[in-house]
């Protein structure tokens, strides 16, 4: 069995309500594969599942500086910068989905947690102008359509008054 394969079928595998036998589970891989930049992504996810942020942290930190690519680079960005947001390091959690944003433009979940940290900061013009922005870019409704010209410049505008105040 490979070792995306054991990560795998050890992620199949957990509840998340009760992340001890997944961590059991993923120590020894990361034992034994202390650099691989996916087994210290899923460990610092099953820390962050079992309600340990501080570890998560650097668990996605490593798995970042390690070389995580595709899907599970995007994934680390939107949980490592959800995590900064619970441990209140709002600028911190900004910069990564800053980041994140320019890496993934498309991702509408980087920019769902994004405003979701815009809001726990105290950004409420913020947060409502990008929700806005992520609806003109993501939501196809024929009633969305028509309007996405006035919800572009309502989000400007909305924008503009949380940076006067």
């Amino acid at each position: 069995m490979t070792l995306d394969e054991e990560l795998d079928l050890i992620l199949e595998r957990r509840d998340r309500n009760d992340m001890g036998p997944t961590l059991e589970a993923l120590l020894p891989l990361y034992a034994a594969h202390c650099e691989n930049a996916r087994v210290l992504y899923e460990v610092g996810g099953a820390y962050d599942t079992a309600g340990q942020e501080e570890v998560a942290e650097e668990f996605y930190q490593k798995a970042l500086t390690a070389g995580l690519e595709g899907d599970l680079l995007r994934r680390c960005y939107v949980q490592y910068g959800s995590t900064l947001r619970n441990l209140g390091e709002y600028e911190k959690s900004l910069t990564v989905f800053s980041s994140a944003r320019t890496a993934f433009p498309d991702s509408a979940a980087l920019g769902v947690f994004e405003a979701i940290t815009l809001h726990a900061a105290g950004r409420s013009h913020d947060t409502i102008a990008s929700l806005l922005d992520l609806i003109v870019a993501h939501l196809s409704d024929p009633d969305i359509e028509r309007y996405k010209p006035a919800i572009s410049g309502n989000a400007t505008h909305i924008r503009s008054r949380g940076a006067s105040t």
